[in-house]
C-alpha cells in the first residue's frame, strides 16, 4: 500500500467483490484493496484516526469509526462515494454489523456502546459501560454482546435487545484484554491479553475461567476458525500463531509464523480460507502491505 504510513487498525471485507477495507489510522485514510487482483483500488481521505470499520452487504455500505473527531463516516461500498456521517463522540473505535437486525454498533467514549440503523443512519440508543470498550463480539445465536473493558479490568456482558448490562466478569491476571473471539458451539470466549501475553478462555454462560495459555505479545486481533477448531492470534511483536482446540478447555500451539513489527491487526475470512494481516510502515518495515495467508 504505497504512501501509507504509521499504525494500521482494524479491517473489514466485501467478500463478493474481494474488497478489503483497511483502517490506516495514522495515515488518516481508509484503504480499499482488491485482494483478488492484488492492488489498491482507492484511498479514502478526510479521515481523523480511523479505527474500526464494518461492511454491510445488505445496504452495500462501509462504516468507518474515527477516534479523533468521533464521526462514523459512511461510504457506498461499490462507488466508494461518501454517503454521510454520524457523530458518536470521542474515541469512536470498534464497529460491528448485526446482520439479523441490520444495525451498526459502535464503541466510543469512556464506556458507551452506541446503536444505529444501517439503512437510515438513525441513532437508536446507547448502553453504558464501566470503561472504554475495546473489542466486542455479538453472539449469532442470542442477544448478547461481550465487551472487553481493559481499563475496568472486566468483560461486560450486555443484552443488545433490552440494552442492559447482564454481567461483569473480572479480568485481573492476565490483564489488558483487548481482542476477543467467540466459539459459540462450545460456549467459549477468548480474550487476548497483553500483560502478560496470554489468551484467556472463559465459559460464555458463567464467566468461569477454563484455560489460559501464552500467545504472541501485543495482540490486537484474534479469530476462531469454527470449521477447523483453531484460534489465530496476531501479535505486534512480530508473530502470527495458531492454536488447535483439542477440547473446549484444551489448546495446543500449531507453531508461530514470523511476520513484521507491529503487525498486530488482521482479518480471518473463512469463506475465502484466507488470513489477511496488516503490516504498517513503521520501524524497520520497508512499507505498508497486506500479507495474505492461505488457511488449510
Amino acid at each position: 500500500m504505497p504512501g501509507v504510513n504509521g499504525r494500521i487498525d482494524h479491517l473489514s471485507i466485501d467478500i463478493k467483490n474481494k474488497h478489503l477495507f483497511v483502517s490506516a489510522l495514522e495515515n488518516n485514510t481508509l484503504e480499499v484493496v482488491d485482494v483478488g487482483g492484488g492492488k489498491v483500488l482507492t484511498s479514502l481521505t478526510g479521515m481523523h484516526e480511523p479505527q474500526g470499520c464494518a461492511y454491510s452487504p445488505d445496504v452495500h455500505r462501509v462504516y468507518s469509526a474515527n477516534g479523533k473527531d468521533g464521526l462514523l463516516r459512511i461510504f457506498d461500498a461499490l462507488s466508494f462515494k461518501p454517503l454521510g456521517e454520524v457523530d458518536f463522540g470521542e474515541d469512536a473505535d470498534n464497529v460491528r454489523y448485526d446482520a439479523a437486525r441490520k444495525q451498526i454498533w459502535v464503541g466510543y467514549k469512556d464506556g458507551v456502546l452506541g446503536l444505529m440503523d444501517a439503512a437510515t443512519n438513525k441513532r437508536l440508543g446507547d448502553i453504558y459501560l464501566d470503561a472504554h470498550p475495546e473489542s466486542f463480539q455479538l453472539e449469532k445465536n442470542g442477544p448478547r454482546i461481550f465487551v472487553n473493558a481493559p481499563e475496568a479490568r472486566e468483560i461486560e456482558v450486555v443484552d443488545r435487545h433490552k440494552k442492559v448490562v447482564l454481567a461483569k466478569w473480572a479480568v485481573t491476571d492476565p490483564q489488558n484484554n483487548f481482542p476477543m473471539a467467540l466459539d459459540e458451539a462450545n460456549h467459549r470466549l477468548f480474550a487476548g491479553c497483553r500483560k502478560p501475553a496470554r489468551v484467556l478462555v472463559l465459559d460464555m454462560e458463567s464467566g468461569k475461567r477454563v484455560s489460559t495459555f501464552p500467545c504472541p505479545g501485543d495482540t490486537d486481533d484474534i479469530f476462531f476458525d469454527t470449521a477447523r477448531k483453531r484460534l489465530y492470534v496476531a501479535g505486534g511483536e512480530g508473530y502470527l500463531e495458531g492454536f488447535q482446540q483439542t477440547s473446549p478447555d484444551q489448546y495446543q500451539s500449531l507453531g508461530k509464523i514470523a511476520t513484521a513489527y507491529k503487525a498486530r491487526t488482521g482479518l480471518y475470512v473463512p469463506e475465502l480460507n484466507r488470513f489477511y494481516l496488516a503490516v504498517p510502515h513503521m520501524g524497520s518495515n520497508p512499507g505498508a502491505e497486506i500479507r495474505i495467508y492461505l488457511v488449510e
